[in-house]
């Protein structure tokens, strides 16, 4: 078999087990780039690799000045990919299972003040859309994708319904007041026609991801905050609400976290917050 019906494997695999569509795009790449590697070096036959060669192509990598970051997230691409090859009986040894991840310190998230986040509400509060779209994401925590997938009928009068998207759960969090009027203002002025999706363009076409992260970078360098990404949104939202004192355990069940661990994390990066009362269901 060749080293690519491998890849070609590997892919639907990661299609069947509803990965996250940017994270199996990601997978591709790199076992792609390793395959390559590979071939380049003669080693056709899947059960010929070895630990060496892996580490050959990491060391080949670390030369290419690819981050340490960033090489680990290959060799979680790698192990991923080992783990399906034995599952899968394509080979019976696991070598990538003694390669090692390089040290580096993660990145604290970036985390809006509060003059930060009503700089941003001020910035789009002329574009009815963006602001019920920053209002969401801030007050909800939930994710750009979860946004883009909503329907007219995810908001009910308290709640909004998050889809199931991409092995993140459904599941319903609470609309407070300043959601809920942002929401209602931007209904008032959708375009009338026959579409399902929540946020639309003029012409009545889903609002995508791409078209929602390019508005509010755009309203972020007017309200002028440097360094700041729409996921940051959630950031603070998990971040301020934690540091108000809520319970991580139910704050990881709004934001859809699947292990507590995750919305632990923030708990070392809320030091520096000023001290506020921040009402679960309001910043």
């Amino acid at each position: 078999m060749e080293l690519s019906d491998y890849l070609d494997k590997f892919v639907a695999f990661l299609r069947s087990s509803k990965k996250a569509s940017a994270t199996t795009i990601a997978y591709k790449k790199d076992i792609d780039q390793l395959l390559a590697y590979l071939k380049k070096a003669g080693r056709t036959n899947i059960k010929a690799v070895t630990t060496d060669d892996l580490n050959g192509f990491l060391a080949l990598l670390s030369s290419q000045n690819y981050t340490p970051k960033s090489v680990s997230r290959k060799i979680n691409s790698i192990k991923t990919f080992y783990r399906f090859l034995v599952l899968n009986k394509d080979t019976d040894n696991n070598v990538a299972a003694a390669i090692t991840h390089p040290k580096f310190d993660n990145k604290a998230p970036r985390i809006l003040t509060r003059m930060e986040y009503r700089a941003v509400r001020d910035a789009c509060r002329e574009d009815a859309r963006i602001a019920a779209v920053v209002e969401l994401l801030l007050q909800t925590g939930m994710r750009i994708g979860e946004l883009a997938a909503l329907t007219l009928g995810s908001i009910s009068d308290n709640f909004v319904k998050i889809p199931a998207i991409e092995g993140h759960p459904e599941r319903e969090v609470p609309l407070n007041k300043a959601a809920k009027t942002a929401l209602d203002h931007y209904l008032t002025i959708r375009p009338k026609v026959k579409s399902d999706a929540l946020f639309i363009t003029k012409t009545g076409r889903p609002l995508l991801i791409r078209n929602i992260r390019t508005a509010i970078d755009r309203y972020f360098k007017i309200a002028g905050i440097a360094g700041a990404k729409v996921n940051d949104l959630r950031h603070t939202f998990i971040a301020h609400h934690l540091a108000a004192g809520a319970s991580p355990i139910l704050v990881s069940k709004l934001v859809g976290h699947k292990r507590i661990s995750t919305t632990e994390k923030y708990l070392e990066f809320i030091k520096d917050l000023p001290a506020q009362k921040v009402k679960l269901e309001e910043l």
